[in-house]
């Protein structure tokens, strides 16, 4: 499992209390001209991945572009810190292209396929790069159905699939609500057990910032792959887009 290095917090937060100056500027250049190109930031206490901490409990900033092109085709790129421990890499940057399409008016479709890059790792600590084919489909605005696959997790070169249900909900007075369960399994030779893993949040857009604060954990499966970073915690995130 990927783990991660860590950024001095007063960094990341003048990187990202400096962001909402670019999300106005944004926003009236928006107004005159619809542009193809979105962008998104997050300060987060913690990255979690699907159950399991991949800054070692520490906190991450994170940043992500896209193009959306009128077919429904998408290109973009993700990055975040990451630290994994001694000789790890510190960075973890996605690149990925996909395809999202309404089949109705009730139903979407997003289909992609990601690459999971990593940086910064020391000689012989060894490559973790893989790709993984996400697909997802949502129902109303509300109900999500995901499921991934590689044919190389972690870089073991075997096996792996996720099974995600989620939920979004709004509650009232501007705020939202959002649950997830999901399940990961594991060719034989990769040495981790199929586990699953929650989440719970709540989350309100104050002004151009949308904050949130979530509860994740794993089962003891989660815990046994990978110890202290699948301990069950909250998580408060703050993140703005355009």
């Amino acid at each position: 499992m990927h783990t991660k290095k860590k950024l001095l917090p007063f960094a990341l937060a003048a990187a990202l209390l400096a962001l909402p100056l670019a999300a106005t500027a944004q926003d009236e250049a928006a107004e005159e001209e619809e542009s193809m190109f979105s962008w998104n930031a997050a300060l987060t206490s913690d990255y979690m991945f699907r159950g399991a901490s991949q800054t070692d409990g520490e906190a991450a900033l994170q940043l992500g572009a896209d193009l959306n092109f009128d077919n429904g085709f998408y290109v973009g790129v993700w990055a975040s810190n990451v630290d994994f421990g001694t000789g790890g890499p510190d960075v973890e940057v996605d690149t990925y292209i996909g395809w999202n399409t309404d089949l109705g008016e009730r139903v979407n479709l997003d289909l992609m396929l990601n690459r999971y890059n990593y940086l910064g790792e020391q000689d012989g600590y060894g490559a973790i790069d893989y790709n993984e084919f996400i697909g997802t489909l949502t129902l109303d605005e509300t109900w999500s159905f995901t499921l991934g696959y590689t044919n190389d997790v972690y870089a073991l070169d075997d096996d792996g699939f996720y099974y995600g249900l989620g939920g979004s909900f709004d509650v009232g007075m501007g705020w939202g609500l959002d649950v997830t369960v999901g399940h990961s399994t594991f060719g034989s030779s990769t040495g981790y057990e199929d586990y699953s893993d929650f989440s719970v949040g709540v989350n309100r857009d104050f002004g151009p910032v949308n904050v949130a604060v979530g509860y994740y954990g794993t089962d003891s499966a989660g815990d046994d792959n990978f110890g202290d970073t699948a301990d069950n915690r909250f998580v408060v995130t703050f993140s703005i887009g355009g």
